[in-house]
């Protein structure tokens, strides 16, 4: 993922110092994975995971408190201070503090809503069909949160009917048996996918 990781690096700010990465897909589709290996492969990046800013009451109307919270003071260049979400408590917990680095990665189901998408650098769309990653959620998390996927996936259908993120992904990410490869997210483009691992350079949208 290394030639992936180096494009991104090259790209210009997107929020102040700030180059913002969006990770977006389906509940379960592997974007925490993903995610992830993408931050190490970037020397260890910051990821800021939205099931963290999510609540119980606020399943997707948690912008504000993030364009406070988070981006405001990073496209200020000041550290940001934000507490997470403990979805056993019910509450917020302690605070915590996300510096301005280089290279910062925002990763869940609504990274790339319209709200978000001025202060991203690029958007990355985790191609695993819905069904399929409702599916892998559900078995991960168990019969005892059957009926939060329920309101999820009620919930996750309303925003990406309203606000949708695959239309205006840079990138499309596929799992595939030995890593993922990409398409450029642009429709004219969007031919022979190559490996992420392997790849020369990164669409452009």
């Amino acid at each position: 993922m290394d030639p992936l990781a180096r494009e991104l690096a090259a790209l210009p700010p997107s929020l102040g110092p700030v180059r913002l990465i969006g990770v977006d897909g389906h509940a379960g589709s592997g974007k925490s994975t993903f995610a992830g290996r993408l931050a190490e492969s970037l020397g260890g990046a910051p990821v800021l995971r939205l099931d963290d800013v999510a609540t119980h009451e606020e399943l997707f109307d948690w912008f504000g408190r993030l364009r406070a919270q988070v981006l405001e003071p990073l496209a200020a260049g000041r550290p940001a201070h934000w507490a997470p979400y403990d979805w056993v408590g019910r509450r917020f917990g302690p605070q915590r503090v996300l510096e301005p680095a280089p290279l910062l990665i925002v990763e869940g189901v609504g990274a790339g809503r319209r709200a978000l998408r001025p202060w991203l650098a690029r958007l990355l769309w985790m191609e695993t069909p819905r069904e399929r990653s409702w599916g892998r959620g559900r078995n991960r998390d168990g019969r005892e949160l059957s009926a939060f996927w329920d309101e999820w996936e009620r919930a996750e259908v309303a925003h990406f009917s309203d606000d949708p993120s695959r239309p205006f992904a840079d990138v499309l990410v596929r799992q595939s048996g030995t890593g993922y490869e990409w398409t450029s997210g642009a429709p004219a483009t969007a031919a022979t996918p190559s490996s992420v691992t392997e790849s020369h350079g990164l669409p452009r949208a």
